[in-house]
């Protein structure tokens, strides 16, 4: 019987061109997270049964690749139930592997610690496009951070990302886990119920408000409280002003300040930003991880028609190891979707060292030589410079004034190195000197507006 050669369902071997793009990228992700100050980690794949089944990973706790436990300790004779079967499981997220990292590790680590991980995890998920059972993702968190600074710093440095990677007229979308529970207790929503609201209200974008509308009453939840809900939705714009309607409107259940965090976020982003994107406030992101705190995001963007990454902030998490609450936010880009838009838009490596060669033809005339190294510059962001000039052979009493001057004040020249003179020649006559038919020419042209010599007195940044 002849082996298969196809890769397990929901894992897919990756070819050299997709290889060479995946190392680009990842190349991209560590230089712009580490100028950001970010410190790559390491965690390993297999994680306790224990931490993974912590009922904070919402519906991936569902997904988990179990690992039977080995040797003497699997007694299937004795075992009751699965969990007597099992000791650990691939991890699903990054996130849990990181928790555990930092309890285990906090008193070695600086404070905040700001951590890069980037590595594969696994879903036993029904596979579609850009989602594997297999997949790499890559997440950049600061601990030990309790302000808004942190949700501030990881949005600019993955949309900074986004943008070095070609990534244009993309959406951050945001949202506080915090107006998501007020919203609900100002409809009259039972506090135990609130898990199985948000649930519902995560699939808004698949079936619209009267979808929700529909399964809410399904639940058996009252018409008066879905009604009060809905109408919420339909009031609350996606800009800074939704953010002051919740502030002024849930005033009796939400905390100000969260809503005032939340603005803050939103207007310092958008007015520090670098790279093409809208910060978008969306009152029905919910998620689906029971481990977020506060803020929370997603980016989204119209060529993939969903999320390419998300976060948040969960101050609860660190706790369940060490029992005292760490300060904690994250963000993650699914780094599979990003890789997969790219190939479908034949996306070209940048050559980091390109070189373009320009013709300077034999006694071309110095404006068009000095156009072209212009040129040049511009294209490479480089100072130009004329490195070697002169006058040799015929002595010339104007050269400087007459012939230099008025060429090269017309360009964005760096420096100009006029030739040494050798005096053992007597007819070379690259620089002037006491006595030298140029002399008092050079006097005048050294007086240029134009020109600055070493012992000038100037600001060179000013």
């Amino acid at each position: 019987m002849a082996l298969n050669k196809k890769p397990v369902t929901g894992m897919k071997d990756i070819l050299p061109a997709e290889m060479q793009l995946r190392d680009y990228c990842i190349n991209v992700i560590k230089e712009t997270y580490g100028k950001f100050g970010f410190t790559s980690i390491e965690t390993p794949c297999v994680e306790s049964i224990g931490n993974l089944n912590s009922k904070q990973g919402g519906e991936n706790e569902k997904l988990i690749f179990k690992i039977l436990k080995r040797g003497e300790k699997l007694n299937l004779a004795e075992a009751k139930e699965e969990m007597d079967l099992v000791d650990g499981g691939l991890r699903y997220d990054l996130t849990v592997p990181l928790v555990r990292f930092y309890a285990n590790h906090a008193n070695e680590l600086p404070s905040p610690f700001k951590a890069l991980q980037i590595g594969n995890v696994w879903r036993a998920d029904r596979p579609q496009r850009g989602r594997y059972r297999q997949f790499m993702q890559c997440d950049i968190d600061i601990l030990g951070e309790p302000t808004y600074l942190a949700e501030i710093e990881l949005v600019l440095a993955t949309t900074t990302l986004l943008g070095k990677l070609d990534f244009h007229n993309f959406t951050i979308r945001i949202n506080d886990r915090k107006i998501l529970k007020a919203m609900a207790q100002y409809s009259g929503f039972p506090q135990e119920s609130f898990d199985t609201v948000f649930i519902i209200l995560d699939k808004m974008d698949k079936i619209g408000l009267e979808g929700v509308a529909e399964e809410l009453e399904k639940e058996g939840f009252a018409k008066e409280s879905i009604d009060t809900y809905l109408g919420l939705f339909k009031e609350i714009t996606s800009d800074i002003e939704g953010v002051r309607y919740c502030k002024e409107k849930l005033k009796d259940v939400l905390d100000p300040k969260v809503a005032e965090d939340l603005e803050t976020i939103i207007s310092t982003v958008d007015s520090v930003k670098t790279a093409d994107f809208k910060m978008s406030f969306d009152p029905t992101l919910v998620r689906g991880m029971s481990y977020y705190t506060g803020p929370i995001f997603e980016i989204s963007m119209d060529e993939f028609g969903g999320s390419v990454g998300g976060g948040g902030r969960y101050d609860e998490m660190i706790g369940k190891f060490t029992g005292n609450n760490t300060s904690a936010c994250g963000f993650s880009i699914g780094f599979e979707r990003i890789v997969m838009l790219l190939l479908e838009r034949n996306y070209e490596i940048p050559t980091k060292n390109g070189k373009k060669a320009y013709l300077i033809e034999k006694n071309m005339p110095a404006d068009k030589m000095l156009t072209i190294l212009t040129e040049a510059g511009k294209k490479h962001d480089k100072p130009i410079a004329l490195t070697e000039t002169g006058l040799e052979g015929i002595p010339d009493s104007l050269w400087w004034t007459g012939t230099l001057l008025p060429v090269i004040e017309k360009y964005p020249l760096s420096y100009v190195l006029v030739w040494r003179n050798a005096r053992e020649k007597s007819t070379h006559y690259y620089a002037p000197y006491p006595g030298q038919v140029s002399a008092d020419d050079f006097v005048k042209f050294s007086r240029s507006p134009k020109i600055l010599f070493v012992g000038d007195n100037f600001e060179l940044y000013k």
